[in-house]
């Protein structure tokens, strides 16, 4: 049985508002300078699409990301893990502006308190939609789930395909990358570490 229990919510940086009269101002002369004519049919109305796009991305809201439950079985003395595997995130990398097509699987040991399933993935979310590094936003939800938790026991693995990887440069088509960031008795010697990276393996090839 669960009883929600009242937390502080995550400090989120504040949404930014989008000029998406600037920005499509800008991308007309992009293609301008790409030698288009953004004036012609097909592209004409590209440019405040764009906008809009970009305004969808980065003032996206992922709702509350910190609602958390007493558990009462857990104070009863039991032991129980949270695995999530399978969020698919898409963010942009700011190195190219290329997409970035990530697989997250995200854990924890409860220590009194559960959070909301989809919160995790709220979270997850959250991140990518911002110009990111794979690396940072692993982290960044690492970070949030050991903050709403309150458990030190949290561990995050990302798998993703990078489009400046296969769209450009090295065009390694097919390439995936994997991050993980573990903590608590998830951390290399640790009694979970080797549970969850098979599920995190298992995760990043569904």
């Amino acid at each position: 049985m669960t009883t929600e229990l009242t937390a502080e919510a995550i400090a989120a940086p504040a949404p930014r508002r989008i000029d998406q009269e600037q920005v499509a101002s800008l991308y007309r002369q992009l293609l301008t300078a790409l030698g288009e004519n953004p004036d012609r049919d097909g592209l004409k109305d590209t440019p405040r699409r764009v906008a809009r796009w970009w305004a969808e991305f980065l003032e996206h809201d992922p709702g509350r990301t910190d609602t958390t439950f007493l558990h009462e079985t857990l104070h009863a003395g039991g032991d129980e893990l949270v695995i999530v595997s399978g969020i698919v995130v898409h963010s942009l990398c700011e190195h190219h502006l290329q997409n970035m097509e990530l697989t997250v699987t995200a854990g924890y040991r409860p220590r009194g308190r559960v959070l909301g399933l989809s919160k995790i993935a709220r979270i997850a979310r959250a991140h990518g939609h911002r110009l990111q590094l794979q690396e940072r936003l692993m982290n960044g939800i690492a970070e949030d789930l050991l903050k709403v938790s309150g458990s030190p026991d949290v561990a995050v693995a990302v798998t993703g395909s990078h489009a400046c990887m296969s769209a450009r440069g090295v065009r390694a088509v097919g390439a995936m990358t994997t991050t993980i960031s573990v903590h608590g008795d998830f951390a290399p010697g640790g009694t979970l570490a080797d549970l969850f990276l098979d599920l995190a393996a298992k995760g990043a090839t569904r």
